[in-house]
């Protein structure tokens, strides 16, 4: 088993520690009647982000660099065969990727290339089955696995003026006309997209890896610009080792790659071409050691980020058991790489948002056990001074919490004025936030887009397009800022004026949807912010690319929605779960001074239970704290069962 194997086992093993140990606090604050809205949203948003946790692998390059086979090489080689098709040229000729999807049978799942000439993007077709062509996938067989994976190397021949209209012709590309044969026929991939559901142990915890064609696919497909690569967690990009880096591999690292990203990685691929039985084994070293250096000088790298490898001779070593040829190979030095930086790195990422749930978790069910706690305590103490007292001083103690009552009820009747302007407020959000708006300006966009005779035109409405939205988002976020006020001066009078233990309410921002916003524009601007006029073909390319802008922008606003949504929910709940607690406890004071009014031989019995009472509320402290040090001693662990030297 190589490293990354193991690492990314153990990476599956202490998620599901971690789920464990958070679903028995959870039980824990359930049993002892300390739930409440907020912490069950928190609760089952750190469950949903471990149960859905992906980690993605991006693999770039031109054609015949060898990703396929460096795919095969370091996840499939116990298969004993190639799984991946290889051949010379191209062999992946649309965006692929490797998944598992339980909900799902083993299958492979085809977007016809025709959909290219909708307005749709892919992200938005993954929802509608029936435009997919689904083929089973006999996990079973090798071979038949094999032969099915054929499908994403499927081409076909169509009219150059069909593939213009798709954006995958452009007239003005010298290279592209050689193509053309006498027919006016060029040939583009059958399929747009490929999902491939396989079952196999690391898809299951969660890898996916995303296969890319070359040949500048890259640049013509929005979804692989503007979702799959930008957001993989890490992206190998493969160059030729006898060839390093061409002017293609440089657009491709330039404009789609980069080396500010995290988890950016080169191959320097095939350097058994290298090899030369006529040369010292020094001297192979030598220039190897100098093809590294040129590539890391180029694409300005740490020689550090560069990695020569043969994922042929890999794959060979693997399946034959040969030790000698895999050191020989390097490939260890990648997977070695890859664990080391690429699991580690991601389990930071989820244990930092593990550790802010729980503490606000913690915070808020402590809180609650310690009001619950103080009023046992404070009616401990007054029962206790009732011994000996006279009926006279019964009455006042009851006519003294009838009068906090009343306080605290006046109180209440400003919280209904506070409810009504929240409802406003909250209604104020969504008037700016909400789908329609989007969709508006979306449709707008797309009109005047498709009205301009010219490139300069288009931008500008691109332009207008992400200035509207993140307008939008402003409004907003001032409206969500007044609420979170609004909430803390309500916060403040309830623990001021009624000893509540309220720390500050549920905070919340849209930043971050702010910024995703910004990303988009960022890699919008890379591909057409040149101030050039374009081609009809390009023009075709940027209303496309337009497609898939608005498709994620579209997605980060439901999220952004969502969340306002959850948090407008529960922004109230800490307060309406401690005023129902001390509304509780006052009726609960009344009603012991009542008994005791009425008969005197009764106040003992009472001191007794609530002496109970406190050993109780104690030691349900005990054990909530208990749990709650185990789940912080769980998602602290390291990764268990993993040897650096491996």
């Amino acid at each position: 088993m190589n490293n990354l194997v193991e690492k990314f086992n153990a990476y599956g093993n202490w998620r599901d520690n971690v789920r464990v140990a958070l679903e028995r606090y959870r039980d824990c604050a359930q049993e002892f009647g300390l739930s409440d809205a907020a912490s069950e949203q928190r609760v089952q948003q750190a469950l949903t982000r471990l149960n859905e946790d992906k980690l993605s692998i991006a693999f770039v390059a031109e054609f015949s660099r060898g990703k396929s086979e460096l795919i095969n090489s370091i996840f499939f080689a116990g298969y004993g065969q190639r799984i991946l098709p290889t051949s010379a040229g191209r062999t992946t000729m649309c965006p692929t990727e490797l998944l598992y999807d339980e909900t799902f049978p083993p299958s492979i799942r085809l977007l016809p290339i025709e959909t290219r000439a909708e307005t749709q993007s892919t992200s938005d077709l993954k929802g509608q089955h029936q435009v997919w062509t689904v083929l089973p996938l006999d996990i079973s067989s090798g071979d038949g696995m094999l032969e099915a994976f054929r499908q994403v190397s499927l081409v076909k021949r169509v009219p150059v003026e069909e593939a213009i209209r798709y954006g995958l012709y452009d007239e003005s590309d010298p290279d592209l006309s050689l193509n053309v044969d006498a027919d006016g026929t060029i040939e583009i991939s059958q399929w747009r997209h490929a999902i491939i559901n396989f079952p196999h142990p690391l898809l299951k915890q969660g890898l996916v890896i995303v296969d890319t064609p070359g040949l500048n696919a890259i640049g013509t497909e929005p979804e692989l610009t503007l979702n799959l690569i930008p957001n993989a967690h890490a992206v190998l990009f493969i160059l030729a080792a006898d060839t390093g880096v061409t002017k293609s591999d440089i657009d491709i690292w330039r404009n789609h790659i980069g080396n500010s990203g995290s988890g950016r990685l080169v191959v320097l691929n095939k350097i058994d071409s290298m090899w030369d039985e006529l040369s010292a084994p020094a001297e192979v070293e030598r220039q190897i050691d100098a093809q590294v250096a040129s590539v890391a000088q180029t694409l300005l790298l740490s020689e550090g980020q560069i990695f020569p490898i043969s994922a042929q001779k890999g794959l060979v070593a693997k399946i034959n058991g040969d030790a000698e040829l895999l050191a020989r190979s390097r490939l260890p030095l990648l997977e070695q790489a890859l664990s080391s930086q690429l699991i580690p790195a991601r389990q930071d990422i989820i244990r930092h948002q593990l550790q802010s749930e729980i503490s606000e978790l913690a915070s808020s069910r402590l809180a609650l056990l310690s009001a619950r706690s103080r009023n046992v305590v404070e009616q401990l103490l007054e029962l206790k001074s009732l011994r000996g007292k006279n009926r006279n001083i019964l009455e006042h103690m009851m006519s003294r919490i009838d009068l906090e009552k009343r306080e605290f009820d006046g109180s209440l009747f400003k919280l209904q004025a506070t409810r009504a302007v929240f409802a406003r407020l909250s209604s104020e959000v969504f008037s700016h936030l909400g789908m329609a708006v989007l969709k508006q300006n979306v449709a707008a966009t797309r009109e005047t887009m498709e009205k301009s005779r010219f490139s300069a035109g288009m931008r500008q409405a691109v332009r207008e397009f992400f200035g509207k939205t993140r307008h939008n988002m402003a409004l907003s976020a001032q409206k969500t800022d007044e609420i979170g006020e609004m909430m803390s001066v309500m916060y403040r009078k309830f623990s001021t004026e009624h000893a509540l233990a309220l720390s500050t309410p549920m905070p919340f921002s849209l930043d971050k949807y702010v910024k995703e916003i910004d990303l988009i524009e960022q890699i919008y601007q890379k591909q057409f912010g040149a101030a050039t006029i374009m081609t009809m073909p390009q023009v075709t390319l940027m209303q496309k690319f337009f497609d898939s802008i608005a498709s994620r922008v579209r997605q980060c606003m439901l999220q952004a929605n969502r969340d306002v949504e959850a948090w407008l929910k529960v922004v109230m709940a800490p307060l309406e779960a401690q005023i129902g607690e001390h509304k509780l406890q006052l009726r609960r004071r009344r009603k012991s001074i009542e008994k005791i009014h009425e008969a005197t031989d009764s106040l003992e019995e009472k001191v007794l239970s609530f002496e109970q009472m406190q050993l109780e509320l104690d030691t349900q402290r005990m054990a909530l704290t208990r749990l709650e040090n185990e789940l912080r001693a769980a998602v602290m662990a390291p990764l268990a069962g993993y040897r650096a030297a491996a």
